[in-house]
């Protein structure tokens, strides 16, 4: 049984977030794999050990700014968790809040979790619309496709990207970079949501959140046609 936790769903859910959760159960339901949703709210008890797959949104600040307090408490118990092979993934402020800090336009600077080495610092402009970036899984370079509209710029030093921009601003609209990657963590602005509209790399959480569980196993292959040409159709209006 893989278990799912969605952290602050009633926080945390811009631009059809939630839809990254139900990709990843509905994926794992037609190849007959049973798994468990956890929805957490501020303050709600979760044990993050018997999670496979945690998902944390995006939201406004008002929003990040409620439940801020509720995960940093949580912190330590996450860590521990991260390091044994959770997967994570954490789109937009959810990917900020991983970091180290988020530099205000007046120079404040807020604390993050800490857990990534990446920072972030607020933009005079946001950066908006379709991004396609290549990403490795394995030997194999995929195109993934998103939306993105965020003013924060991220920065991640020495730490693998997501993917690099084919099209679009990513982390921060110089470094030609998208999104982060550590040990089992994924970092991204990418909305719209993000896994429905990628099946290989919904497929690639799943494979890694059954490896967590000790079982290694190729996934049955889905008819991803639809998907596929979504892709296409995207990379095609976009890269001439």
């Amino acid at each position: 049984m893989l278990k799912v936790c969605h952290l602050y769903p009633d926080l945390l859910n811009l631009y059809g977030d939630k839809g990254n959760v139900i990709a990843f159960l509905q994926r794992c339901r037609w190849r007959q794999i049973p798994v468990e949703l956890v929805e957490v709210n501020v303050g709600e008890p979760v044990n993050f050990h018997d999670i496979d797959f945690l998902f944390l949104g995006g939201g406004s600040d008002r929003e990040q700014n409620l439940m801020a307090a509720d995960l940093l408490a949580r912190k330590d118990s996450l860590v521990e968790a991260i390091n044994q092979g959770l997967v994570v993934l954490a789109i937009c402020g959810g990917y900020q809040m991983l970091g180290q800090y988020y530099l205000t336009t007046d120079g404040q600077r807020i604390p993050g979790l800490g857990i990534l080495d990446h920072y972030t610092k607020a933009g005079n402009a946001r950066l908006i619309g379709n991004v396609i970036i290549d990403m490795k899984i394995g030997a194999e370079t995929i195109k993934v496709v998103g939306f993105e509209n965020h003013s924060g710029q991220t920065f991640i030093g020495n730490m693998e990207p997501l993917g690099k921009v084919i099209t679009g601003y990513g982390n921060n609209g110089q470094d030609g970079l998208e999104g982060v990657r550590h040990k089992n963590v994924f970092g991204s602005y990418l909305h719209g949501p993000l896994l429905p509209k990628n099946s290989k790399l919904t497929d690639l959480f799943i494979k890694l959140s059954l490896e967590r569980r000790g079982i290694k196993q190729d996934l049955l292959p889905l008819e991803d046609r639809f998907e596929d040409q979504a892709v296409k159709v995207m990379v095609d209006r976009h890269i001439k």
